[in-house]
């Protein structure tokens, strides 16, 4: 299982972050329609790809506090 993190949508691609911070371009077509860049994607044995939900929330709300604690 391999996770990645959409930095950016280009053409028919989606350029991903690895988790050891290099990028690879994934085929759009080989995510899940729903998908926007943040989105933590989790990639099986298969080849198909998921979102991880929870990554995200957490992601999110790690950079609000980061956020709120810059501007309070």
């Amino acid at each position: 299982m391999k996770k990645y993190i959409i930095d950016r949508f280009e053409d028919i691609y989606a350029v991903c972050e690895k988790e050891d911070k290099s990028f690879i371009h994934i085929p759009k077509s080989k995510l899940p329609e729903y998908v926007k860049e943040g989105d933590c994607i989790i990639e099986n044995e298969e080849g198909t790809f998921s979102v991880d939900v929870n990554e995200r929330l957490e992601r999110e709300n790690r950079i609000r506090e980061k956020m709120n604690h810059l501007f309070e």
